[in-house]
């Protein structure tokens, strides 16, 4: 080869190369490896896709606002949110609409009916108990168990003024006490009358706190009860009132113009795979397709099937026209 070709392949080269590396990449944004073990649902990926994608670890509020920044050089092709993002994403723009393989066994009202978004594993809200620090009194099987004299100063809830596990747990009391998503009167009524029993009001995250035996009842997902008793080994259960509650989906969606959108499809497809929904069942979470088959000893970690049916999947869409008014409700006639 003379100096002329080989100047021009070694200027050809390195081009080569970062092209063929884009075409095996995907940016998911709020994808953090410790949570719902995203470290071994990326790890998957990147051997059955063969699609590498980094870690990231926002939150759902900063992935939005990185998408809304980013819209006309979009750098994600995939993001994942809270279940109440979801609206407001496809009301930015940030999302466009594509429904993955097995999409149809995803319940509605858990994902967008023109398919900008879809729940791909989802948190039901209950009671976690630290039946250690509890002591001699009972453990409650309901929401209007903890009015009693005997759980006064024992029953704790994120603020729903600033927690959206908080705003999670309005919702859930009140539609389990017979309110809807127009009336929030029972809701309001039960916050009132549990504040008069010395509730503890944390404005973030409390796990630790009720592993500690600090707060002996929190109001908090069955995922973080599960992992608390069967990871942490602490001496809690996890109690689906017996009124009812719901369950909080974990949603997915394509970015708009994203750089790599053919991978970014195959990922999703990947959620809602079988081995995509075993993966988020080993960090705790329900799957989203609810006829998914779990390894025996997975599903033996979650409460029957006979509890869960008292948990109905809350309709995020109804759920983000309403928490506004919900949350001003609670500040006015509750209180911080």
């Amino acid at each position: 080869m003379d100096r002329r070709s080989l100047l021009i392949a070694a200027a050809t080269l390195p081009l080569a190369q970062p092209l063929a590396a884009q075409a095996q990449r995907a940016v998911c944004y709020n994808c953090p490896p410790e949570w719902a073990d995203w470290a071994s649902a990326l790890r998957a990926i990147r051997e059955r896709l063969g699609i590498v994608v980094p870690h990231d670890n926002k939150n759902s509020g900063q992935a939005l606002a990185a998408l809304i920044a980013e819209r006309a050089r979009p750098v994600a092709d995939v993001a994942y949110f809270g279940g109440n993002f979801g609206p407001r994403a496809r009301a930015e723009g940030v999302l466009a609409p594509y429904r993955p393989a097995l999409i149809e066994e995803v319940p509605e009202g858990m994902k967008d009916p023109d398919g900008y978004w879809f729940a791909i594993h989802s948190g039901t809200l209950g009671l976690f108990v630290n039946t250690e620090a509890l002591g001699r009194t009972p453990v409650p099987t309901g929401w209007s168990d903890l009015l009693k004299p005997e759980y006064r100063g024992k029953v704790g809830f994120l603020n729903p003024i600033s927690a959206a596990v908080g705003q999670v747990g309005l919702f859930a009391v009140n539609l389990a006490l017979g309110g809807s998503y127009e009336n929030f009167d029972p809701a309001i009524r039960f916050f009132s009358q549990l504040r008069q029993n010395a509730p503890i009001i944390p404005t973030q995250t409390a796990y630790a706190r009720v592993v500690s035996g600090e707060i002996p009842i929190l109001f908090d997902y069955d995922f973080n009860a599960m992992r608390a008793q069967f990871t942490d080994r602490a001496p809690v259960r996890f109690v689906l009132p017996r009124e009812g509650t719901i369950s909080f989906p974990y949603i997915m969606g394509l970015v708009a113009n994203g750089p790599n959108p053919e991978n970014g499809r195959k990922i999703l497809d990947f959620t809602l795979s079988d081995e995509g929904q075993r993966i988020w069942a080993n960090a705790f979470l329900r799957p989203a397709r609810a006829n998914v088959s779990l390894p025996a000893e997975v599903a033996a970690r979650f409460l029957p099937a006979s509890e869960y049916a008292r948990a109905r999947p809350i309709d995020i869409a109804k759920m983000v026209a309403a928490q506004d008014a919900a949350v001003a409700r609670y500040r006015t006639e509750v209180g911080a």
